[in-house]
């Protein structure tokens, strides 16, 4: 295989030019790629009643706050003084209440205050709604579902909604994309606020493209995502949610009945019910689209006797990993024809490591490279999990136990248990007899179906 017919980022030997449908904006300008939510379309008739609508919404995010609760209890007890005796009781016994709906735990209703969009013609187009977590986890799996789905159908219009900051990903495989900033990237943003921010915005997404698809991956859905959907009637709506969770995680009660149908990707334990479908595990490349051996090392520049090991160890901004790093570094280079690939995080700060048998890459999505790879040194999150296990390339697996529910030590145990992987946790003080033990394991290919194809099929998306 040869520098002109390696795959592209789409893994088809070249970018194809794919032009999106339906991307008409207030200026009647047809955009491609990212664009921004900004103005309302049509005529001034829609633009009333949209700003009507967003309103309404504001009216009904004030009614349905605690502080507005708290004074509807207090002014009910003042205007009907036979609830004042009663008022030392009752007012925290509301306040408890209100806070646990808050947390979750206790139900909303689903369409309280929330105005269905009746029956609108909905066009051949899907939203796909992945969140921003720790890594590139929940990214990862719906660009691999979005590059499914193309392929099953190239006249589906494919619309992303994300907080994810990697639009330039979706950009060169020209999806259509919407971005709205984590709450955290504001200042003094409440989660009300940004909730807020995340109905209207999507409703406006809704409202251009008129979607029959929805589908969010996530932990954990978003209130102002929930509100958007539940006015959203003929769309359906899926939830990618994976097997592997903590035990001590939770999501709001009420959150299953926003969702038509659900898809988890692997690691699920028990039968599938009514509304929720198994998949195999999902991953970006499949092992005819990425580089051969040698055209990887050619782009790695390193050479093609030595032994290359690959290492990612970060989980985006969430942890501190020099530390763990240095000392895994300094463990593989005290193997004297050990070269090292260290994948540097997109979402992190650049790391600050130098040696002569080193190569660092900032790339997406990095399994391009995986052909090259003698043996890896990872943290145990989803995908990197499964796109080493298909590869069968031997990996020390150093978990994150600092997730807030994804359990990579279970994972990652799996491994050691299938001969093909190594546990190793972060405050060990040297890693000198894994890395050793690491390097004698064999490269060991698995052949399994790639779960992003199933997608398609589940959702009755098919080609002309």
């Amino acid at each position: 295989m040869n520098a002109k017919t390696q795959p592209g980022a789409n893994g088809t030997g070249k970018h194809e030019e794919v032009r999106p449908q339906g991307q008409r904006m207030d200026d009647g300008v047809q955009h491609d790629g990212a664009v921004s939510v900004h103005g309302q379309r049509g005529s001034s008739n829609e633009r009333l009643k949209a700003r009507i609508a967003r309103n309404e919404r504001e009216i009904r995010r004030l009614r349905n706050s605690v502080s507005f609760q708290l004074g509807v209890h207090l002014t009910r007890a003042v205007r009907h003084p036979w609830r004042l005796p009663f008022l030392p009781l009752t007012f925290p016994l509301h306040a408890f209440r209100l806070g646990l709906q808050r947390l979750g735990k206790r139900p909303v209703a689903l369409t309280d205050g929330i105005e269905s969009t009746g029956d609108v013609e909905r066009n051949h187009c899907i939203v796909l709604f992945p969140t921003n977590g720790v890594g590139f986890g929940h990214f990862t799996r719906m660009y691999a579902v979005a590059r499914a789905l193309r392929k099953a159908d190239p006249n589906l219009e494919i619309v992303f909604f994300t907080p994810m900051p990697t639009l330039h990903v979706l950009y060169s495989d020209q999806f259509p994309t919407y971005h709205l900033a984590g709450r955290y990237k504001h200042a003094n943003m409440s989660a009300t606020q940004w909730n807020g921010l995340v109905e209207d915005m999507l409703h406006l997404v809704f409202d251009q493209h008129r979607p029959k698809w929805f589908m969010f991956d996530g932990a954990f859905p978003y209130r102002g995502m929930l509100n958007a959907i539940a006015s959203q009637k003929g769309m359906e709506k899926w939830w990618m949610r994976r097997g592997s969770m903590k035990a001590n995680t939770s999501v709001p009660v009420d959150s299953f009945d926003f969702f038509d149908g659900f898809i988890v990707p692997g690691e699920a334990s028990g039968d599938e019910t009514e509304r929720e479908h198994v998949v195999p595990p999902i991953r970006v490349m499949d092992p005819d689209e990425v580089w051969d051996r040698s055209y990887a090392r050619s782009r790695l520049a390193v050479p093609d006797d030595a032994k290359v090991v690959y290492v990612q160890l970060g989980a985006g901004r969430i942890n501190d990993i020099e530390g763990v790093l240095n000392r895994v570094l300094d463990a593989l280079f005290a193997h004297e024809n050990v070269h090292v690939v260290l994948g540097e995080s997109m979402l992190g700060e650049r790391l600050d490591v130098h040696h002569e048998r080193l190569r660092v890459i900032r790339d997406y999505p990095n399994s391009l490279y995986i052909k090259g790879f003698d043996a890896a040194v990872q943290a145990g999150g989803y995908n990197s999990y499964q796109e080493m296990r298909t590869f069968g390339v031997p990996t020390l697996f150093i978990p994150n136990t600092d997730t807030g529910m994804d359990d990579q030590v279970k994972r990652c145990k799996q491994a050691e248990e299938e001969g093909w992987g190594l546990v190793a946790y972060p405050d060990e003080t040297s890693f000198e007899s894994a890395t050793g033990t690491l390097l004698r394991l064999q490269n060991s290919p698995r052949s399994e179906d790639n779960g992003a194809a199933s997608v398609p099929n589940l959702l009755g998306i098919h080609g002309p």
